[in-house]
């Protein structure tokens, strides 16, 4: 086997293999960072451009990050697999991150998901398990070595000829295992730009290169700039998709997993002003690049989700929605809200189980931005914001205790409104929510496939809520709604909503 840069050919690096060897001392248990880089390219029937330049890229990229890389190009399904096997036993037992990123053709079979070696030759379903690689085989190494964080990027949605022996196109939507970041080139079930030669890298990973080469390279803000770059250069036909488990923040440039920071009250309060300040001035703006460019200076922002919302609303997206294998299917930018949608809910005292109220909604206006219930007793956005309520006169921003786009598991956010009160004292609110898994749920109204979503909130008056909604993604009003309210550490107050009824208004 050649093993020095042949243009086409396999690269397997066995410096970096005997590397992976280093004695304890050489590297502290906690900076373990070790890629296996995979980029096929030289498939018989149907070549790629720009795979093995995306690895090669890559590689030289993670290395200058401080990342060991195993790197592979236009490889056959054997030295795939032996690849991982050597990544495993090298991270075993080290409390390393280990990192995948494979470009090249990637197909789904039975919610499976499968990189393509070069020397696939399939004709029909059968052959997939044999002669591709399972994405679930890296999973388990990693597993498998008692990582403490994992990352797996995969820019393998290029429409590609084994599409006759796949479940679908693309790839399928699964949720990340605990500890693990998983990135795709674009949404489950769509396909992925492969780039031209002259750009040298395809159009997902040429925004990844960029992101991870800046000074403050932390996990989620790097890929979420990435999908920004990737749906405003692709107008809406490639976006890119991630699920997290993560509890902790990693930074790419120093390697660092570190507790998420917490800001003190003063920190709070600057960087809200700042961000605030910003919005303004875009918020009213008709241009999606103007949200583009406020997205990717805060993409994890306060403001954020609501950004998300106007550009949403602004430029459709252009990706193809399929469901995932709980047989929901979402629709990113579609309000949730219908006119004419009617419901009833009754409110439980969660200490005493008694029925305490009933009440009544109905969609009585929609508009670009705006949804009101009861001809304006409350007013949502379209994507389930709360601007006013019963008992609040304004929320500005609106409150996001919902997320916007799609509902996936693992899926966090922050906002931070200011909150008017009926009598006109003004005081700030913000908050944390959290998609935290997808249930089954049984109220009068019927039984739901539903995402769990966990908020909590405080105000500056040191008022506390946890709330649970259980959310059917297409619907604005949640089915089942938990409500403790804290004051001094004590709840003080525990409240069930659930549905007696709900109507579809007409279409």
């Amino acid at each position: 086997m050649k093993l020095v840069n042949p243009p086409r050919h396999l690269v397997y690096s066995l410096a970096a293999i005997a590397a992976l060897g280093f004695p304890a001392q050489a590297q502290a248990p906690l900076d373990v960072r070790i890629a296996l880089v995979i980029g096929n390219s030289a498939y018989a029937s149907a070549p790629l451009i720009n795979p093995a330049n995306d690895a090669r890229a890559m590689s030289e990229t993670l290395r200058g990050l401080g990342f060991t890389v195993v790197e592979l190009r236009d490889a056959q399904k054997g030295q795939m697999a032996d690849a991982i096997a050597k990544v495993r036993d090298s991270l075993k037992g080290k409390q390393g991150v280990g990192m995948l990123y494979y470009a090249g053709h990637g197909l789904q079979l039975d919610w499976q998901n499968y990189m393509v070696p070069v020397d696939a030759r399939m004709g029909k379903a059968a052959d997939v398990p044999e002669q591709a690689v399972n994405i679930n085989s890296v999973i388990d190494a990693f597993k498998g070595a008692g990582n403490r964080m994992n990352i797996l990027v995969l820019d393998a949605c290029r429409d590609n000829p084994f599409a006759g022996t796949a479940s679908g196109k693309g790839l399928a939507q699964l949720d990340a295992p605990p500890g693990t970041f998983l990135a795709y080139a674009t949404a489950p079930g769509n396909v992925a730009e492969d780039g031209d030669a002259k750009g040298g890298n395809g159009l997902y990973t040429q925004y990844l290169l960029e992101e991870l080469k800046k000074p403050v390279a932390k996990i989620e803000d790097v890929f979420k700039r990435v999908r920004f770059n990737v749906r405003q250069k692709s107008q809406g036909r490639q976006i890119p998709w991630e699920s997290t488990s993560l509890e902790d923040d990693f930074f790419f440039n120093t390697g660092k997993v570190v507790a998420v920071a917490k800001l003190s009250s003063s920190e709070k309060e600057k960087a809200f002003d700042v961000e605030k300040t910003d919005w303004d001035r875009v918020k009213d703006s008709k241009s999606p690049d103007d949200f583009y460019t406020f997205l990717k200076k805060y993409p994890s922002g306060l403001i954020s989700e609501v950004a998300q919302a106007s550009l949403d609303r602004l430029q459709k997206v252009k990706t193809v929605a399929v469901a995932n294998k709980a047989g929901i299917l979402q629709t990113v930018g579609e309000a949730r809200y219908r006119l004419g949608d009617e419901w009833e809910t009754r409110v439980i005292d969660g200490f005493t189980k008694n029925e305490l109220r009933r009440g009544r909604g109905k969609v009585t206006s929609i508009t670009a931005d705006r949804v009101e219930v009861n001809n304006g007793s409350a007013v949502f956005t379209p994507e389930g914001g709360t601007i006013r309520n019963s008992f609040i006169a304004d929320l500005s921003p609106p409150r996001q205790d919902l997320p916007v786009g799609e509902y996936s598991i693992g899926k966090k956010w922050s906002f931070r409104s200011i909150q008017t009160s009926p009598k006109g004292d003004k005081f700030w609110v913000e908050g944390t929510g959290h998609v935290t898994a997808l249930e089954d749920v049984t109220v009068p109204a019927g039984t739901f496939k539903t995402y769990r979503v966990e908020v909590e909130t405080m105000n500056k008056y040191g008022s506390r809520a946890v709330l649970k909604f259980w959310m059917d993604p297409n619907w604005g009003v949640a089915l089942k709604t938990h409500r403790e309210i804290s004051r001094g550490g004590r709840v003080t107050d525990f409240e069930i909503f659930e549905l007696m009824s709900l109507k579809r208004g007409p279409a």
